[in-house]
């Protein structure tokens, strides 16, 4: 799964949410905002307002969002015992 946080300097949420995301086991990438001004455009415009942006395969915030982020870090266990249960088994002989 592909999480992306986008920051700004200075940004106790950004800081936050990464602390979160890291004790929470989720691996992430981060996108600094003001060496990426394209990119903060892009989002603004997207209605976005406030840092940091959270951007997932199947969800997207902004803020300091604990409770998405625990829910992001169940999906992941879910999805992690999914695949596990559905690896073929190998077959002694």
């Amino acid at each position: 799964m592909t999480v992306t946080v986008f920051t700004k300097y200075r940004c106790p949420q950004c800081e936050a949410t990464k602390r979160q995301l890291t004790k929470q086991g989720i691996a992430f990438e981060v996108v600094d905002l003001a060496e990426n001004p394209s990119t903060l455009e892009q989002l603004q415009q997207a209605g976005f307002r406030q840092a940091p942006i959270v951007i997932t395969p199947d969800a997207s915030w902004s803020g300091y969002r604990p409770d998405l982020i625990k829910q992001l870090a169940t999906q992941e266990v879910t999805a992690q015992q999914t695949v596990r249960s559905a690896a073929p088994m190998s077959v002694l002989a």
